[in-house]
């Protein structure tokens, strides 16, 4: 099949997905009315609750979904061949994934801003929210420390990426100063964005190295990005958040046309297997399809994450509630289609052509020779190199040079795996903030200082990562996130449909889903747990049954809760909290 063919069918699909099942949700499921007062007005305080105009925040909650999400997903999930990697990237999203994104966010902006696990307590009982904020707080802990160190080694492996990333921090307060003082938007953005290109042509003849602490330049970076994400996650999101991750939103739709522009200039035959029986045939350590494509492929289909960005830090900035259709649907849709421009560079960009050790491999060769076991994802920049291959190869086909389209790609990498540290690091520290809270709404002293909440969560991050040597700490959790990170979607859209059903309104469509994904990555927790007990990974053995045992919990609390108070009656004393 051609690869443009099938990326045009998408975007298609994509479209119609939201002028149709989008607009349905908005209009008929949660009626969605701009007279609703928005949290970013009742709570704006100038730093966290400030509301913004409907581009610049679906930028910010753009960059803050995607991260490395749906290019490394999807770039391991293609093993088992294109074919399942692309129902569940395209369908996920459109039934489930857009669906979890917007839910969480109206939801949450008709709950006061707060987080899904703080609106936990409101809808089940006050009990419950902690035991949410728990496996809130573990997957943001994870992300932060494991994140912090990726980024360290993408600085390692693409030197040429590091001067225009960090040039996007003054271009990125330029930018914003400029909107404050009512400069339009648009064209400064343009200009922003022009200057941010012409640090990445800089950056190719500029490579910077840091020099090694404790003999590890990782290390180096990883104090480097603690340091600055201390101080971007408490300085007001209008300064930096905000403008930067809307340039990295320019910066993404470039690669897109990019991409596309090389699908239609090359129109590559897809090379890669439909089915990959290869991996199927029990000869190789590659694992089943079922469960584990859905725990791999998450970004791009669903992601719990996800809804930790929509009722964190996207929920306080959206200015109308109308607006929310179109970050969390149209803004989960747009990363979909990022994941399958991702799977057609892999499937048929690399098949234009691959080098390893010398020797060149082209069409099927190329995907046999990359994807010929699972241990051959044991790196970043293994799990990376087809993709980035693959997109060179598209680029070179626009007649760009090889080593100015691997930069872009880099970059491009990059900037999104570094804004996922920030914004990660100022949700989990509102999420600290709100377990801290008393009867009256106040939270406790200190946490009630940012810089104290920020300190605590940064300090807790370099400890882990630096537990072992060259910042490796974090990967001792790492098993974890793929399950965990799906059982928080699953959780997610429990407590939308608590909401729903509460309020009267059709379950159904945020229940199927939940129940869909609570299944699969239960099997996946559990095929997990006996391999930690396989391999005496007893850390990683005993979390994993505290979580099942809180998931446990969780449900049951919340049919208790269901049956107690039935349709409308939880809302009744709760009028002036839920609207």
């Amino acid at each position: 099949m051609n690869s443009l063919l099938l990326t045009l069918l998408a975007f298609a699909g994509y479209i119609l997905a939201y002028r149709t099942y989008g607009r349905f949700l908005g209009r008929k499921l949660f009626k969605l009315d701009n007279n609703v007062l928005m949290p970013s007005h009742k709570f704006n305080d100038g730093v966290d609750y400030v509301p913004a105009k409907k581009h610049i925040i679906f930028g910010h909650h753009f960059t803050t979904i995607a991260g490395l999400g749906p290019i490394v997903g999807p770039a391991i999930g293609i093993i088992w061949g294109w074919l399942p990697a692309f129902i569940w990237v395209f369908l996920g999203s459109v039934f489930m994934g857009a669906v979890h994104d917007f839910s969480t966010l109206v939801v949450s902006a008709r709950n006061q801003g707060k987080s899904i696990g703080d609106m936990t307590g409101d809808l089940i009982s006050p009990g419950t929210r902690y035991v949410f904020q728990f496996i809130m707080q573990l997957l943001l802990f994870i992300v932060l420390s494991v994140f912090a160190m990726i980024v360290g080694v993408l600085f390692e492996l693409y030197p040429e990426a590091v001067f225009p990333v960090w040039m996007q921090i003054p271009i990125a307060v330029w930018l914003g100063w400029q909107i404050r003082n009512g400069k339009n938007d648009l064209v400064y953005s343009i200009i922003a964005v022009i200057l941010m290109y012409a640090t990445i042509i800089a950056g190719v003849y500029l490579p910077v190295k840091v020099p090694p602490v404790f003999g590890s330049s990782v290390i180096t970076w990883c104090i480097i990005l603690f340091i600055y994400v201390f101080f971007a996650s408490t300085i007001p999101v209008q300064k930096l958040l905000q403008p930067r991750d809307y340039i990295n939103s320019h910066q993404l739709l470039v690669a897109i046309i990019l991409l596309v522009s090389g699908l239609i200039a090359a129109h590559p035959v897809i090379t890669a297997p439909a089915i990959n029986h290869d991996a199927f045939s029990g000869d190789n350590d590659i694992p089943g399809l079922i469960p584990i494509l859905f725990i791999t492929v998450a970004c791009g289909a669903i992601s719990g994450f996800h809804s930790l960005a929509s009722s964190g830090t996207t929920v306080k900035q959206v200015d109308k509630e109308k607006d929310t259709l179109f970050i969390g649907y149209g803004g989960m849709l747009w990363e979909s289609f990022l994941a399958v421009l991702v799977l057609m560079a892999v499937a048929g960009g690399l098949g234009m052509g691959l080098t390893d050790n010398g020797k060149f491999y082209s069409g099927i060769d190329a995907f046999r020779h990359h994807y010929s076991s699972w241990a051959a994802f044991s790196g970043i920049d293994a799990k990376l190199e087809a993709f980035v291959t693959g997109a060179s190869n598209l680029f070179n086909s626009l007649g760009l040079p090889s080593l100015f389209g691997k930069s872009l790609i880099a970059v491009f990498i990059v900037s999104f795996a570094n804004t996922t540290i920030d914004s990660a690091t100022r949700i989990q520290r509102l999420s600290l903030q709100e377990i801290f809270k008393d009867k009256t709404g106040r939270i406790r002293k200190p946490i009630n200082n940012r810089y104290v909440a920020t300190f605590l969560v940064v300090l807790a991050a370099m400890i882990m990562t630096f537990i072992k040597p060259g910042a490796t700490g974090a990967l001792i959790l790492w098993p974890l996130f793929g399950s965990l990170n799906q059982l928080l979607a699953a959780l997610a859209l429990g407590v939308v449909t608590l909401y729903l059903y509460y309020k009267g309104k059709n379950i159904y469509l945020t229940l199927i889903p939940m129940i869909f994904v609570l299944l699969v990555t239960i099997w996946a927790m559990v095929s997990n747990l006996l391999d930690f007990l396989n391999r005496k990974e007893y850390l990683l053995m005993v979390l994993s049954v505290i979580i099942i045992f809180l998931t446990a919990w969780l449900l049951i609390s919340g049919m208790t809760a269901l049956f107690k108070y039935g349709r409308n009656g939880r809302f009744g004393v709760h009028t002036s909290a839920a609207v």
